[in-house]
């Protein structure tokens, strides 16, 4: 099987899973974004290992976990989100503290306070708003709910398509040869126009008839163009991390696709700044 097979395989298995959390929203949700969160740091604790730090990851992938749990633990009132940024600052200080990293001879401790730090919030923290994005004040019922979170997940998915496509087919200067040899100008062109056109298309098929939401055709080009920006950045963060562990892929988890974190680099960016763009853009759609 190719590649790109083996990418269509995953997507069309991984695809229903996501769209039906979204559609049940509440623990489940929160379920599977804790069970990514965690996956995605123990990805990116392997390269932090691999380029020579050595974070305390136990510590790490369950703060990394425990983030989307504690954003639903929030919505219902058993917990409070200042408890999710106290547990960071506390086990950042434990990781700093504990002595058996510092009595190794290689011990770098507080690189190794730093990565365990801030793994949790670069995978489990990002992961976080997608549960907020499902509870947008706007979005009034399940199908809504639905949709305004897999709006900018969607032209994510969408962007890196068409950087991918359009990037193999017109080739040409490179965009980041220091940090990703393989992306080029045409990708990053290719992936904003995708991401644009897809934003029309859901936004008219999809959100305006069955969750009474829309966005003003500037806004519709505004949410694309800063989405696929954003999410290209996103993939461009984590061929960084790679390049400095040296490694192609953050693990092999997902056949085509490497690891989960190669999957899903460009949404931890986006998903935030969807929370922004929705805040700014989305409106109520004109009753027919």
């Amino acid at each position: 099987m190719s590649e790109l097979a083996k990418r269509i395989v995953v997507a069309l298995i991984a695809a229903p899973i996501v769209i039906v959390a979204a559609w049940l929203g509440d623990a489940p949700l929160a379920a599977l974004i804790a069970g990514m969160a965690g996956v995605a740091a123990w990805e990116t604790f392997r390269l932090a290992r691999a380029g020579g730090v050595v974070p305390h990851e136990r510590v790490g992938i369950a703060l990394a976990a425990a983030l989307p749990l504690l954003a639903h633990a929030s919505r219902l009132g058993v917990a409070r989100p200042q408890l999710a940024w106290f547990a960071i600052a506390a086990l950042g200080c434990l990781a700093l503290s504990i002595p058996q990293r510092v009595a190794r001879d290689d011990a770098r401790p507080l690189a190794a306070a730093a990565v365990t730090f801030l793994v949790p919030v670069y995978t489990g923290g990002m992961l976080a708003f997608g549960y907020e994005l499902r509870y947008h004040p706007y979005a009034i019922d399940d199908v809504a709910r639905c949709l305004v979170l897999v709006f900018p997940l969607w032209l994510a998915w969408s962007s890196d398509t068409g950087a991918y496509f359009t990037g193999r087919l017109v080739g040409g200067r490179k965009l980041s040869p220091a940090v990703s040899p393989g992306k080029t100008v045409a990708g990053a062109v290719g992936g904003v126009v995708l991401s644009v056109i897809m934003a029309f298309a859901f936004v008219r098929l999809l959100l305006v008839p069955y969750a009474q939401l829309g966005l003003t055709p500037w806004g519709i080009v505004l949410f694309g163009v800063t989405v696929s920006v954003v999410a290209q950045i996103g993939d461009l963060v984590e061929s960084l991390l790679k390049r400095e562990a040296g490694v192609k892929d953050s693990s092999s988890l997902l056949p085509g696709h490497g690891g989960l974190l190669d999957r899903i680099d460009s949404v931890l960016f986006v998903l935030p700044v969807a929370v922004v763009l929705y805040d700014l853009l989305l409106v109520p759609a004109p009753q027919a």
